[in-house]
């Protein structure tokens, strides 16, 4: 049996943050340079009162709306997210009850970002392919935007909330669907993107006074050049380790950053404008839910079709860097009941 990805869908906030509005926030900006930019004209926002459980519960209700899929089939729920509504208990245990999942169901999070939905494949693919369970949903979910400062507007122009789940099945079929994998870690570079004071580091009970506000900080050339180098390192390995060209690959969905950084790795990788996939236009950075996003739009405009060979490459916070092969719809019979 090999793990495959059934279904994705996801959820944006109903709020919509556009480049005009952060032009007149920041006057010295203007809407198309903001544009020319990042590749972004709105992005969504969670409302004051709405959390990551909140867009993961929309995403997931979508996902069990497909046709065919029954959410009573679910053995294991994986939440990968870096803005969880407490620090415990887990996100996915508040999903489970919310959206009526059974108690048998393993359900845990993994706090990853950029990165977080090719370590998701990995992770679910183990529990997959030794055995364990015939039916995941591997859940996306940040809302960066109560972390960013109102006065940062290298931040504020590029990240977006939102939430997407995705349905991965056991089939039966000796070609793997999903993978292989390569992963690369650099904790030197943590610094360069990071909420500080955010957890136990910023927490103490002894404290009198109420702590001051804390925003996330970005060193954006340090994190551009590190993707510059990480990148195309991990494409070529990638490659090699699967015994393919990077001319034999159908798409490629890279983690939607932004488009000045995306259009620099696809240059320097040399990979032709019609296989490389961006859809962040309308929703911005959303982090861990970019690729799993961009695949779901890229099948709804006939870009991604069945037996298609698709690469995923997640990248950012972390310093933290993924990716895999998926191959799209290719499979004999999904194991559900």
């Amino acid at each position: 049996m090999k793990a495959s990805i059934l279904a994705i869908d996801y959820h944006l906030p109903l709020a919509v943050l556009t480049n005009g509005d952060l032009a007149g926030e920041f006057p010295e900006w203007n809407e198309q340079a903001i544009f020319a930019k990042t590749g972004i004209t709105e992005r969504h926002i969670a409302a004051t009162d709405e959390y990551a459980s909140d867009l993961a519960f929309a995403a997931a209700t979508k996902l069990f709306s497909h046709p065919g899929l029954d959410k009573t089939w679910v053995e294991a729920l994986v939440v990968c997210t870096q803005s969880p509504d407490y620090l415990l208990p887990s996100t996915a245990c508040l999903l489970q009850d919310r959206l009526g999942l059974s108690r048998t169901v393993a359900a845990f999070d993994f706090t990853l970002g950029c990165s977080g939905f090719v370590y998701g494949l990995s992770l679910v693919k183990g529990m997959i392919e030794s055995g364990q369970i015939k039916n995941a949903v591997l859940v996306t979910a940040d809302t960066y935007s109560k972390y960013l400062g109102p006065a940062d507007r290298s931040v504020r122009t590029l990240f977006g909330d939102g939430a997407a789940a995705c349905w991965i099945t056991a089939v039966e079929q000796e070609k793997e669907s999903i993978g292989p994998f390569v992963f690369g870690t650099d904790g030197s570079g943590a610094s360069h993107l990071m909420l500080r004071q955010s957890a136990s580091r910023g927490f103490s009970q002894t404290d009198t006074a109420p702590s001051p506000p804390c925003y996330l900080t970005m060193n954006g050339p340090e994190i551009f050049r590190f993707t510059l180098d990480a990148v195309p390192a991990s494409v070529q390995a990638l490659c090699v380790k699967a015994g393919t060209r990077i001319d034999e690959v159908d798409l490629f969905v890279f983690h939607q950053a932004n488009v000045y950084m995306l259009e620099h790795l696809r240059q320097k990788i040399n990979i032709p404008t019609e296989k490389f996939y961006v859809h962040m236009q309308h929703c911005g950075n959303t982090v861990s839910s970019t690729i799993p996003i961009a695949l779901k739009e890229a099948v709804d405009e006939g870009r991604l079709k069945p037996g298609m060979n698709v690469m995923l490459v997640g990248f950012g916070v972390g310093l933290s860097w993924a990716a895999t092969f998926v191959r799209w719809g290719d499979f004999k019979s999904p194991s559900l009941p």
